[in-house]
């Protein structure tokens, strides 16, 4: 349970003590071994030269901390690029960024369920993901931008210093992630979905909405609560995903799923400056 793209990975899943998510095979001396397993003598065929084992017995490559790090990495940087080019080609067309901005919000939200619920996550449909979220953030930042000067670069900021916060938390105090705060993070998650979702379709009825989430004149102190509790969710979103990653590492997944944890993280990290933009937002309307 959690983000809904390692909730179906087995990979990522907490597995028994003496299992791994994959099974591998010494090359030497006749072993071979089975998860977190002592070494066991190895089956008939299995012979120390890798030549003589059958295909399926190879050791695959595994994933590494280096593979979901320097994917993530990838894929945030796309996402940047892919924005700021969206920021500079919208220029003040408010028509303009505005279509972009729900075009691009509603395919991304496609793209998201399409890719998280393949067995194996595509690189191509992660780099789809990248382009699509990186043409919705830049029209919607530049909104905010045309309103308050510089409140991109601030959110930009602030956006990996809480994720930097929240990775130091959980590496430093060594949170554990148990079933229970799995189970708190994803009923919290989605109780702030449904609000919002609310809001929106209110909006159509209620100009403002419920005023959980407002741009511009109008905002009040709901949607300041709002967004803080948003940030906290995406924040311990984050928590959940770096653990996922932990796990599929633990687990011996295979080097493709890294694509699966950089996809999961991103889409945390998305969410994680949208709710930070839009306080820093409130918070630049009200000192104005």
């Amino acid at each position: 349970m959690g983000n809904p793209v390692f909730a179906r990975a087995g990979a990522f899943q907490p597995q028994p003590a003496q299992q791994a998510y994959g099974q591998q095979y010494a090359t030497q001396g006749g072993y071979y071994q089975t998860g977190y397993g002592q070494p066991q003598p190895a089956p008939a065929g299995f012979g120390p030269q890798g030549f003589q084992q059958p295909e399926q017995a190879r050791q695959v490559r595994v994933m590494t901390f280096d593979d979901v790090v320097g994917k993530t990495g990838l894929v945030l940087l796309l996402i940047a690029a892919v924005g700021a080019l969206t920021f500079i080609g919208v220029g003040n067309n408010l028509a303009l960024i505005g279509g972009a901005a729900i075009l691009s919000s509603l395919v991304g939200f496609v793209t998201v369920l399409i890719v998280s619920t393949r067995a194996k996550v595509p690189a191509a449909g992660v780099i789809a993901y990248s382009v699509i979220e990186g043409v919705f953030l830049g029209a919607f930042s530049k909104l905010f931008e045309s309103m308050w000067d510089g409140i991109v670069v601030q959110a930009v900021v602030g956006t990996f210093c809480a994720a930097g916060v929240t990775l130091a938390a959980y590496k430093f105090f060594n949170i554990r992630v148990t079933p229970k705060f799995r189970r708190i993070v994803l009923i919290s998650t989605i109780g702030f979905a449904a609000a919002m979702l609310f809001n929106l379709l209110a909006s159509f009825v209620i100009p403002g909405g419920l005023g959980l989430a407002t741009v511009g004149a109008g905002a009040g102190w709901i949607a300041i609560a709002a967004s803080a509790l948003g940030v906290v969710l995406a924040a311990m979103n984050l928590v959940v995903d770096f653990d996922y990653a932990e796990q599929g590492v633990r687990n011996q997944a295979p080097a493709s799923e890294s694509w699966r944890a950089a996809f999961g993280i991103a889409v945390t990290m998305v969410w994680l400056y949208t709710e930070i933009l839009r306080i820093l937002s409130y918070i630049r309307m009200f000192s104005d």
